[in-house]
C-alpha cells in the first residue's frame, strides 16, 4: 500500500468543498481495490483500520470521470450485468473516492490499558487519539468471522468472564472497564492480557483462535455486516465464528472472474449497446432489431443492423449445448472454450482497426524443432485484453484452495454494474499434441496419480460445501494437471531467462477433453507487459529452449526427495510433487491458488521415469 498523504481538506476545482465533505485515509492502487482491498476487506491506514464500504450508492458518488465504465459483453452475460466500472482513481487531484467505515470499533490505548470502543475515548475530531492520554488509539488485532462472510467484533467481555460464575450474559452489565496489556514476556498470545476492573480474574488470548474457542462461550455468529453499515440489519446465521488476526488473508478473499476480449467483441464497437443486450436477444428478425435500434438511438444507430445481427449469434454460439438451464461453471466453461477456439484461429486474416484489442498471428519460424516436444500451434498474442471482475468475496476460505466457499455479497441491492479492472498486455499460447498425449494419459501409473489429486480435491470441496451432495466434480485430470505444471515451469523459466519477475506473467488454461492449450501473459499494464519482450519468447526456436530449459531445471528440486516421493503436498493434500522451492508461484500468477501440481507428471520420478510427458529430454 502507499504511504497516504499528508491529511488536508479537499476542495473542487474551484475552490469549494465537495459536497461530501469525508476525510482522507489514505491511498490504494486500482488494481488493489479488485485483489487485495476489495468490497468487504480490511485495510490499516498508519495507526487506523477500516472496512471498505459497499457499492450501496457508489453509482452516484463514483464520478464517471475517475470510475469510467468498462464493458466486456461476454463476463457481463455470464455475471448477469450490464457494464463494469474501475474504482475510483486515487490520487491528489481525486474529488472523491473509495467509501470506507471504520472497523474493529474496539480500541485500546497504550498508555492508559484501557479497552473499549473507539467513541468512548472521546477522540480529537477527525483524530483517532485517546481524549485523555492524547495517545493514538490501537485497533482491536482480533475479529471474528464465519464461513457465511459475516464479520464481527471480537467478544472481549464475554471472554474475560466466561469463568467468573456472575450468571450475567449481557456485555458490560458487571460494571467495570475492561483493560488490555502485554506482559513482554514472549511475542505469543499468552502475553497479551485481557482483565476487568470489575475483579474478574485476569485471561489471556491464549485459546482464542481455537475452533470451538467462541462456541465453548455459547456465542454463535450474528450475521453482522459492517461493510454494509449500521443502519443494514444483521443476517440470520448461526454458524460457528472463528477467531482472526485482523490481517489475516483467511479474513478476505476475493471471487474473480475474468475473460479475453475476442473478436467480433474486441473493437469496442458494441460498447454502445451495452445496455441494450437483454432487450435485443428477445426481438426475432432483422427487422425487429432495426426498429428497436431506431427507436433507442432516435434513428441515430451507432453499429449498423448486420453488425448487430452477427453479435446476437456469436452470443448464442457460447450457449452451452445440450442443456436448457445451464449452471455457472458450464457456462463459464463455454466462455473458455470460445476464447480456445480463437487463440487457435488467431486473427491473421481480420482487417484489424486501430481499436482492435485481439492481435493473435502465428509465428513465422520453422515450427520443426517444436515437434520432438509434442508441442503445437503456438500463437503469438501480440495484443490482448484481459477484463477481471469482483464477482463476490469470501471469508475463512483456504487460499490454496480452488473451490469457492459462500459468497458474500457487495451490496444489499442487486447492481446492473461490477468493480472491474482491465489488463492489457501480450502473450504466447501453446498446445499440445493430443495424440502424443492422449497415449501418455493411457498410462495406469499416469492414471493413478491423477485420480489420488483427484480424489483429494474432490474431499476438500465437499468438507467445504453447504451441501456436499451439490458439489461439482473436480477438474483434477492428468491432462489438465500436466498443462497446469508446464504453465508454471514455463513463468519460471522466463523469469529466470527473459528478465520477467514472475508475478509480472499469469497463466490460463485450457484444459478438458476438447482443450489443450495454455496461454502465458503479462499479468500487469504497467511496463513490464507492454515491451514485446514476451511476444518474442513465442518464436519456435526460443519457445523450444524454454520448454527444454524448463523441463531441465524441474528435474531437481533443492527440497528433493522429499518432495518428488511425497504422497502428498501442500496443506489441504492436493498437490503430489509441488513446493515453493521448484514450481508454485506467486498467487497472482497462478488460476488455481498453486493447487493440483504435480512435477512428476512433467518429469518422472526415480522409480518410474516414464510418467513424465517430457522424460525423453532427459534421458
Amino acid at each position: 500500500m502507499t504511504p497516504p498523504p499528508a491529511r488536508r481538506r479537499r476542495t473542487g476545482t474551484d475552490g469549494r468543498a465537495p459536497s461530501h465533505n469525508l476525510l482522507r485515509r489514505g491511498a490504494v492502487r486500482r488494481s488493489q481495490m479488485i485483489t487485495t482491498y476489495g468490497v468487504g476487506s480490511l485495510i490499516a491506514v498508519d495507526h487506523e483500520s477500516f472496512v471498505v464500504s459497499g457499492l450501496d450508492g457508489a453509482d452516484e458518488h463514483w464520478r464517471t470521470d475517475e470510475s469510467p465504465r468498462v464493458h466486456e459483453r461476454r463476463l457481463a452475460r455470464l455475471l448477469g450485468v450490464q457494464y463494469f466500472r474501475l474504482p475510483p482513481a486515487s490520487d491528489d487531484t481525486s474529488k472523491d473516492g473509495v467509501r470506507v467505515r471504520r472497523f474493529p470499533i474496539m480500541h485500546s490505548c497504550p498508555e492508559c490499558g484501557e479497552l473499549r470502543r473507539w467513541n468512548q475515548f472521546d477522540p480529537p475530531a477527525g483524530r483517532s487519539e485517546c481524549g485523555t492520554c492524547g495517545v493514538d488509539l490501537v485497533p482491536s488485532r482480533f475479529v471474528i468471522a464465519c464461513e457465511a462472510g459475516h464479520l464481527d467484533e471480537f467478544p472481549y467481555w464475554h471472554w474475560v468472564h466466561r469463568a467468573a460464575g456472575t450468571g450475567t450474559t449481557t456485555v458490560g452489565q458487571c460494571g467495570g472497564t475492561l483493560m488490555l496489556r502485554s506482559s513482554g514476556r514472549s511475542s505469543s498470545l499468552r502475553s497479551i492480557i485481557v482483565s476487568c476492573t470489575c475483579g474478574v480474574p485476569e485471561v489471556s488470548m491464549e485459546g482464542s483462535f481455537r475452533r470451538t474457542a467462541l462456541k465453548d462461550l455459547g456465542l454463535r455468529c450474528r450475521g453482522t455486516r459492517p461493510w454494509l453499515g449500521t443502519s443494514v440489519p444483521a443476517e440470520s446465521c448461526g454458524l460457528a465464528a472463528r477467531t482472526l488476526q485482523r490481517g489475516s488473508s483467511s479474513v478476505w478473499q476475493p471471487v474473480l472472474k475474468s475473460a479475453l476480449s475476442i473478436p467480433p467483441w474486441s473493437d469496442g464497437r458494441a460498447d454502445p449497446l451495452a445496455e441494450h443486450w437483454e432487450q435485443l436477444r428477445e426481438l426475432n428478425g432483422r427487422e425487429e432489431v432495426e426498429l428497436c435500434l431506431k427507436f433507442l438511438f432516435k434513428g441515430r444507430i451507432p453499429v449498423s443492423v448486420d453488425e448487430v445481427m452477427d453479435l446476437l449469434a456469436a452470443e448464442l454460439e457460447e450457449e452451452p449445448e445440450g442443456d436448457e438451464s445451464p449452471s455457472f461453471d458450464h457456462r463459464y466453461l463455454a466462455l473458455r472454450h470460445k476464447e480456445y477456439e480463437r487463440l487457435r484461429a488467431g486473427n491473421d486474416e481480420r482487417e484489424r482497426s486501430h481499436e482492435e484489442q485481439f492481435v493473435c498471428e502465428t509465428p513465422l519460424g520453422d515450427p520443426a524443432p517444436l515437434r520432438p516436444l509434442g508441442i503445437t500451434g503456438p500463437m503469438l498474442v501480440k495484443k490482448l485484453r484481459e477484463v477481471r471482475a469482483l464477482k463476490a468475496f469470501t471469508r475463512l476460505a483456504d487460499p490454496d484452495s480452488t473451490t469457492e466457499g459462500k459468497e458474500a455479497a457487495l451490496s444489499t441491492s442487486s447492481l446492473s454494474w461490477l468493480p472491474a479492472m482491465e489488463v492489457r498486455g501480450e502473450g504466447v499460447f501453446l498446445r499440445l499434441d493430443e495424440a502424443r498425449l492422449d497415449a501418455w494419459a493411457r498410462s495406469e501409473a499416469v492414471r493413478a496419480r491423477g485420480e489420488r489429486m483427484r480424489a483429494a480435491h474432490e474431499r476438500l470441496m465437499r468438507q467445504r460445501a453447504a451441501d456436499p451432495a451439490l458439489v461439482p466434480p473436480s477438474p483434477a485430470g492428468p491432462r489438465m494437471i500436466l498443462l497446469h505444471t508446464l504453465a508454471h515451469v514455463l513463468i519460471t523459466e522466463w523469469s529466470l531467462d527473459a528478465g520477467y519477475p514472475a508475478a509480472a506473467l499469469r497463466e490460463r488454461l485450457y484444459a478438458d477433453d476438447d482443450m489443450a492449450g495454455i496461454l502465458v501473459y503479462t499479468a500487469t499494464s504497467d511496463s513490464a507487459g507492454s515491451l514485446g519482450g514476451l511476444v518474442a519468447q513465442g518464436e519456435p526456436a526460443r519457445l523450444a529452449d524454454a520448454v527444454r530449459g524448463a523441463v531441465h531445471r524441474a528435474e531437481w528440486c533443492s527440497s528433493d526427495p522429499l518432495c518428488v516421493e511425497a504422497e502428498a503436498s501442500g496443506a489441504t493434500g492436493t498437490n503430489l510433487a509441488a513446493c515453493h522451492a521448484c514450481v508454485m508461484l506467486p498467487e497472482t500468477s497462478c488460476e488455481h491458488n498453486n493447487i493440483l501440481l504435480d512435477r512428476a507428471l512433467l518429469v518422472g520420478t526415480p522409480e518410474d521415469p516414464s510418467i513424465g510427458f517430457f522424460a525423453d529430454l532427459l534421458s
